[in-house]
């Protein structure tokens, strides 16, 4: 602790208990007690509070350094792929250039230039992707209620079955007795 081993703490309890005495040296060890348990209580707040104010300080710093990555990214600026390929597909399906269309014969209807946002997913049919020999899986037949549908079951008897119990078996005839003595 302060470089206090236990000969010095007997040393210290053997004056304190020929100084005080014993009769009043529980009460003194229990209000020493409760001083040393106050200034550590104060030393941990302490220590606490200056701990606070360090993540403090370093959340200050993050959150600058965040702010500085975010000015950063939002100045770059991406080239969206997808959008240049869009671009480039539109581009193929527009008119030729006159030069190009003059050799060839002229078409028999107007053709309209074809807008990137036509061209989807769907608009891309198969045949404009290379065709790979591997076949499709068969497709689901779609849910129906008789597949969620719990099973008939048949219908029940509400009274439960009699047990095979015989019959009592008859009491004998009653004689008449008739005679009197």
């Amino acid at each position: 602790m302060f470089g206090i081993g236990w000969s010095e703490f007997v040393v210290i309890g053997v004056v304190a208990l020929i100084a005080i005495g014993p009769k009043e040296l529980p009460t003194v060890l229990r209000t020493v007690g409760f001083w040393v348990g106050k200034i550590r209580r104060m030393a941990n707040e302490f220590q606490g509070q200056f701990q606070e104010a360090l993540r403090e300080a370093e959340m200050a710093d993050v959150r600058k350094e965040l702010e500085e990555i975010s000015a950063q990214a939002t100045d770059i600026k991406f080239d969206d792929p997808v959008a240049a390929m869009n671009k480039d597909i539109a581009s193929a399906f527009e008119d030729k250039p006159a030069a190009a269309t003059a050799a060839e014969p002229a078409p028999a209807a107007p053709t309209a230039s074809v807008s990137a946002e036509a061209l989807s997913h769907e608009a891309l049919s198969q045949e404009a992707l290379p065709q790979i020999g591997v076949p499709l899986p068969e497709p689901v037949s779609p849910v129906t209620s008789a597949d969620v549908a719990p099973p008939a079951q048949p219908a029940k008897n509400p009274l439960p079955p009699e047990p095979d119990v015989p019959a009592p078996p008859e009491a004998p005839p009653k004689v008449a007795s008739g005679g009197g003595s």
